[in-house]
């Protein structure tokens, strides 16, 4: 996306995508008017959440190629997955079967989406498992998705999630921003109030995160701790 905005204000850019991007220096840059792109970890997780809870969600606006690792995943698990051209539908099927992920660069499936799916996978029937090869060390959220009765164990960089009948709600904290997402997205699905500490971690990667949750069902609130 920033290759087609310089291209736009004159650059000349090639290879945007590929494992070799090509630069010719010009002597200037103009104004050019551009959209930047759908966020495809926002887009993802909001899909997510309609797999999780509720009635299921439709996100618009979004690139379906770029986030096709995920409704892949999603459509593997049994959820019923619906594209129509820059709208995505994800509606709650049952109980998700078990689902084996590796993170990878893109287009694989991202690492911003892990502990999401890990959320998502914890009350999914079978043994799951998470492999995180971008970040090995990055399961803070598992610690806290266990105090909530996951069934959650790490043997070295891959998380092993065997699925439970429910969740149950519990204080628990936010140690980084997609962690706290797969908190707010677990406390969707269990039993009782969540109260997720530390929120501000959410606020670095989502708008209004709460208020959009609150449109598609959720009964969620933000608090001052005392």
């Amino acid at each position: 996306d920033l290759a087609n905005f310089l291209n736009k204000m004159g650059a000349k850019i090639a290879g945007a995508g590929t494992d070799r991007i090509v630069i010719e220096g010009v002597r200037e840059l103009h104004g050019a008017e551009h959209r930047v792109i759908p966020d495809r970890i926002e887009a993802g997780t909001f899909l997510v959440a309609g797999a999780i809870a509720g009635d299921g969600v439709t996100v618009k606006r979004v690139n379906p190629e770029h986030v096709r690792a995920v409704t892949d995943a999603l459509a593997k698990c049994g959820y019923a997955v619906d594209i129509a051209g820059d709208s995505i539908s994800v509606l709650p099927n049952g109980d998700g079967s078990a689902l084996e992920i590796v993170t990878e660069p893109y287009p694989g499936f991202p690492t911003d989406m892990q502990a999401q799916m890990c959320a998502l996978l914890s009350t999914n029937r079978g043994t799951s498992s998470v492999t995180e090869n971008i970040f090995p060390q990055r399961y803070m959220h598992v610690a806290e998705l266990k105090r909530m009765g996951a069934e959650l164990r790490l043997e070295g960089a891959t998380a092993v999630i065997e699925g439970v009948d429910s969740l149950l709600g519990a204080p628990v904290m936010a140690s980084d921003l997609r962690a706290s997402a797969a908190l707010v997205l677990a406390g969707l699905k269990a039993d009782g109030v969540t109260e997720v500490s530390r929120v501000y971690h959410i606020d670095r990667g989502y708008e209004h995160l709460d208020e959009k949750l609150q449109e598609l069902g959720a009964h969620i609130e933000r608090v001052k701790s005392e």
